[in-house]
């Protein structure tokens, strides 16, 4: 059984700088304006600097290259930086190797993302040299603190200088004196943010500070402004704090900006857009926004690393995958589409890890060439350790010096110790799970097709009529003594299978299921009703309990031939029957017990959504499974009615195929439906892929197939890989098993490939495990 689902990573050190987006430092950051472009430093190891922009979904990297999209192509040669600031229309770092500040401009509208010789004109002469421990870019200034970035001290006194335009759009730095003063000349600080005319800090010896032409405008005293703060974080015309010790929060400016801060939580990150905040919690590192925006676009199944802010846009690094994703705070829909890369988790500092902080083990990206996010070995990344587990997740280990707590998903939850928090309860003494958590969790489980059922009770009901002329009064085998106690029977074909059926007593099962009580009950369809039980051995399987309907429609005739074929299959892809029970007027049939529920369930049915490595074998099981009924049974059965919904999960995350049809009666019958499941297989590939339900509604257009394949034709398969789910750093795979999918689905059947080969083209991309 998979025993986590990830190793959570965390978030920010607390000692350096913890604040990200507009007017503050982070490893993710974004210019605001016009020009929005967000960039982060990436998780190569050698800190290069990725970006990526409206209507855009290249990457931009380091070193010089050059990519396009649709409608944009851009140019980039930044190079590697420790840290990254975002200002108006312009980003700054500071340098990886130097420590020197680095600034450059950012243009959407044009074909360069940087103009070439522009970085050498947005610092002055006089600060080109000097290095640095903090930067910080407002609308049109930077400030930026002096010392060596990977000193074990970060405080030192600040320099600033202000961009201007000249009369050709060029913009250029020069001296300010609206920054620089004697107050400022004085001043030695630990951390700076910068907004729309201000620059804020605190001080050294505690306290905070705020000076530039619009600092008035905060309502920031400098003279009674006492305590230090973790993280800082500045908008256009406001500033925000996280105070040490107590973790409040406080805020100064433009009200509507901070206004219905969140519940009182400790947040260990921050950032900031023209109108609104955003902060990392630091139990479970979700994310909280305030302020002017819509809250119902901000993700809350999932934490992040560190997170920066535009104008209208926030994009962060997620803790499971250190993958970016962008979300709108001020709009319904979203133009930022990041790349499929992994960012660092946040800043390299020299200093070692303290109380309440890991130090990132980059062993958990499973690069063997990795071994550090840092241009340095002597560097270390430190994060804010994590306390709790965002909903739908139980906390499994505390945080260790080298890796952040660990969280399950509550689908594992198996014992007392995890019940609480995931919402589930004991069942009289036993560690049964609520009936209610059950039928979520397993719907119809087990189930074979109304076809199926009526086989097998075939199977029970034939041998009343042939049993007694087939059996020998003298040489009675343990499986017809048994049937005689309950007044069955079974054929000699039947008894001669190697799978033959268990026969069970009514009894048997009453007792198995409480007396068939609803707090048993897992499903229920047209055939009647599906219960979990429990037998005396303590194993626990699916009984499905045939209604008066069902009993009245079983033709004998028709099944006899086929009973005799379903009683041998046996495959660990396929759902397998254990038994039945024909006593009393009854037709139980019981099956293997799947408690992982329904690829559906997973899917779209609220439980856990299963990783990328999951998902791969889940469809390569499932192609097995149906290989099977194709290829090696003879003559082939055709499932009919192939959907993720038939595609089961058991006790092991293993793929089961459920509720298949009967026997094709001809050759040109049998490869009309085979080609047909292979259709419904290759849709259940594109729900596993997407993580879109098959035919929804709420989407345009609403059939998954007309929406993906075009998509896939076009070379743009990544584009339907579901984002609500960690990716692998490695998404080749995906994009293999996006290609298989439209093979599958191709209008003409005779172009779709069988089931043989599907399966062995997912039992390769297995294999290869490059799903990391």
């Amino acid at each position: 059984m998979q025993k986590t689902l990830f190793l959570l990573l965390l978030l920010l050190l607390l000692c350096a700088p913890n604040t990200h987006g507009f007017g503050s430092m982070g490893p993710i950051s974004a210019s605001f304006g016009k020009d929005e472009l967000f960039c982060a430093i990436d998780a190569s190891g050698k800190q290069n600097i990725i970006c990526w922009g409206k209507n855009t979904t290249s990457p931009f990297s380091s070193q010089p290259s050059s990519s396009s999209s649709s409608s944009q192509s851009y140019f980039t040669s930044i190079p590697a930086m420790s840290a990254l600031s975002g200002g108006e229309g312009f980003l700054c770092g500071i340098l990886a190797n130097t420590s020197q500040s680095y600034c450059w401009e950012v243009s959407t509208t044009t074909t360069m993302i940087s103009k070439p010789g522009a970085d050498l004109v947005l610092v002055p002469p006089a600060y080109r040299n000097t290095a640095y421990s903090h930067i910080a870019a407002g609308k049109n200034h930077v400030c930026a603190v002096r010392g060596s970035y990977f000193a074990d001290h970060d405080s030192g006194t600040v320099d600033c200088w202000e961009l201007s335009r000249t009369l050709n759009n060029t913009l250029i730095a020069i001296h300010s004196n609206s920054f620089n003063d004697q107050f400022t000349s004085n001043l030695v600080l630990n951390k700076i943010v910068s907004g729309e005319g201000f620059t804020c800090g605190e001080v050294r010896d505690g306290g905070l500070v705020c000076w530039g032409p619009e600092s008035t405008q905060l309502g920031v005293s400098n003279s009674n402004m006492t305590g230090s703060f973790s993280v800082l974080a500045s908008g256009r015309s406001s500033i925000c704090g996280v105070t040490n010790g107590s973790g409040d929060l406080k805020c100064w400016g433009e009200p509507s900006s901070f206004s219905n801060p969140p519940p009182t939580v400790e947040l260990i990150s921050l950032s900031a857009g023209s109108n609104h905040f955003c902060g990392i919690r630091k139990d479970n590192h979700i994310v909280e926004c305030w302020g002017n925006l819509n809250s119902s676009m901000v993700p809350k199944s999932y934490g992040f690393m560190a997170i920066a802010s535009s104008d209208y846009t926030t994009c962060g690094i997620r803790e499971a995958d250190l993958l970016l994703d962008c979300w709108l705070v001020n709009a319904s829909k979203t133009d930022f589409d990041p790349p499929l890369e992994l960012s660092s988790p946040g800043l390299c500092r020299g200093s070692e890890c303290n109380s309440g902080e890991f130090a990132f083990n980059v062993s958990v990206l499973n690069e063997p060439d990795l071994t550090s996010l840092c241009v340095r070995q002597d560097l270390r990344i430190c994060s804010s350790c994590g306390s709790n587990c965002s909903q739908g997740f139980f906390l499994s280990s505390p945080c260790t010096q080298n890796s952040d707590r660990v969280c399950i998903a509550c689908s594992l939850c198996q014992n007392s110790s995890c019940y609480d928090v995931c919402g589930l309860h004991f069942h009289h003494s036993s560690l049964e799970l609520h009936w209610h958590h059950l039928r979520r969790l397993v719907l119809i489980i087990g189930s074979s097709a109304l076809g199926f059922f009526l086989i097998l009770i075939c199977g029970c009901v034939l041998p009343r009529l042939v049993g007694n002329k087939g059996k020998k009064k003298n040489s009675k085998s343990s499986i017809e003594e048994d049937e005689e106690n309950v007044g069955l029977h079974t054929s000699p074909s039947i008894a001669s299978c190697p799978g033959v059926p268990q026969v069970f007593r009514l009894s048997e099962l009453k007792d198995a299921t409480n007396g068939f009580k609803e707090f048993n009950e897992l499903g229920r369809g047209s055939y009647g009703f599906v219960y979990k039980a429990t037998l005396a051995d303590g194993k626990v399987v699916a009984v499905k309990r045939a209604n008066a309907a069902t009993i009245i429609h079983t033709n004998n005739r028709d099944f006899e031939m086929e009973l005799e074929i379903l009683c041998k299959i046996r495959h660990c892809n396929i759902v397998n029957l254990l038994g039945y029970c024909a006593e009393m007027g009854e037709r139980l049939l019981v099956y293997e017990y799947m408690p992982h529920g329904t690829l559906n369930d997973h899917l779209h049915g609220g439980l856990s959504p299963l990783n990328w490595s999951l998902r791969l074998k889940i469809a390569m099981q499932a192609a097995k499974g149906l290989e099977y009924l194709h290829k090696e049974l003879v003559p082939p059965i055709v499932h009919k009615d192939l959907k993720s919904s038939n595609i089961l999960l058991d006790s092991e995350w293993g793929a089961r195929i459920a509720d298949f049809g009967l026997l094709a009666s001809s050759d040109k019958v049998l490869n009309g439906d085979l080609e047909s499941d292979v259709y419904n297989f290759g849709i259940a590939l594109l729900e596993i892929l997407s993580g879109r339900k098959a035919y929804d509604i709420d989407f345009s257009p609403p059939n998954i197939v007309e929406w993906a394949v075009p998509l896939i034709k076009q070379g743009k398969a990544a584009a339907i890989i579901d984002r609500y789910v960690a990716l692998p750093r490695n998404v080749e795979p995906l994009l293999k098993l996006a290609d298989i999918a439209e093979l599958a689905v191709r209008e003409n059947p005779s172009q779709r490939p069988q089931m043989v080969d599907i399966a062995s083209w997912l039992e390769q991309i297995v294999k290869d495990g490059l799903i990391l």
